[in-house]
């Protein structure tokens, strides 16, 4: 039973919240399940919460996405993340700097996690001071900067992170910026699970989840359902200020669990 109430708290608080980031919900709830799956039923299982959760804040905000910035920024992303998971089959060699045990976790830090750090800290300050919040990136650069995110997205998975870092500066309200957000997370996850599912098919392996992990995996995506249910309800009192705030100290957060070699 405490499973069942853990997975939903941390599946309501971190889906509600990431409506507004744009990521986080992966990242919160894959330590969870770890806690109670196997280490590749966990990732799976996070995949299908967030996956299903993706689809269901499309039919919830997908309306007031901007549509030249889903086209402009999200179809070179999809794209940048393949290459960005070919990129990393050719550093995956490189030798980790530090490896120590916290707890019964292992924790292994490289250069590929060190420098994603610096590069939300560095996105996390553009969010949180005063002078830099006010700076806009001009729409010219929204290919560059779906590119990039795509990219940095397929090498190591965080690119909501680097996505919702970019679209706070292109001069959207709070509503577009949730909206696209939703689309654009929505398209990524897409194609990333089709890539999944052709890699699982083509390798003839087994389903790493059983029928007796189902239960608290659709706990989890209900509680998700519920979280955006709650954020979506006060989409129209939230400012971007509050938005950018939410970002800069998320990505403060993942860019110091990355350097720490935590996730």
């Amino acid at each position: 039973m405490m499973s069942f109430v853990v997975v939903a708290l941390v599946a309501l608080f971190a889906a509600g919240l990431t409506l507004y980031s744009g990521f986080g919900l992966g990242t919160l709830l894959l330590p969870v399940f770890a806690l109670f799956f196997p280490i590749e039923a966990a990732v799976a299982a996070t995949a299908v919460v967030h996956g299903a959760n993706n689809v269901f804040k499309l039919f919830m905000v997908g309306g007031h996405a901007d549509r030249s910035i889903v086209l402009r920024f999200g179809l070179p992303a999809i794209l940048a993340a393949f290459a960005g998971a070919a990129a990393l089959g050719f550093v995956a060699h490189i030798d980790e700097i530090a490896r120590y045990s916290l707890g019964e976790r292992e924790a292994v830090i490289t250069p590929v996690k060190l420098l994603l750090g610096v590069m939300m800290l560095v996105f996390a300050l553009f969010e949180l001071l005063p002078r830099l919040r006010s700076l806009t990136f001009d729409r010219r650069y929204l290919l560059l900067g779906g590119l990039l995110s795509g990219f940095f997205g397929g090498f190591s998975g965080h690119q909501g992170a680097l996505r919702s870092a970019f679209l706070a500066k292109v001069g959207i309200d709070t509503k577009a910026f949730v909206g696209t957000n939703a689309v654009i997370g929505f398209l990524v996850d897409a194609a990333r699970i089709a890539m999944y599912l052709a890699l699982f098919v083509f390798a003839s392996a087994d389903n790493p989840l059983g029928a007796d992990q189902w239960p608290l995996i659709l706990t989890g995506i209900l509680a998700a359902f519920a979280g955006v249910l709650l954020g979506t309800r006060f989409l129209h009192k939230i400012t971007m200020h509050t938005v950018q705030t939410i970002t800069g100290v998320m990505l403060i957060g993942i860019a110091l669990a990355l350097g720490a070699g935590l996730i």
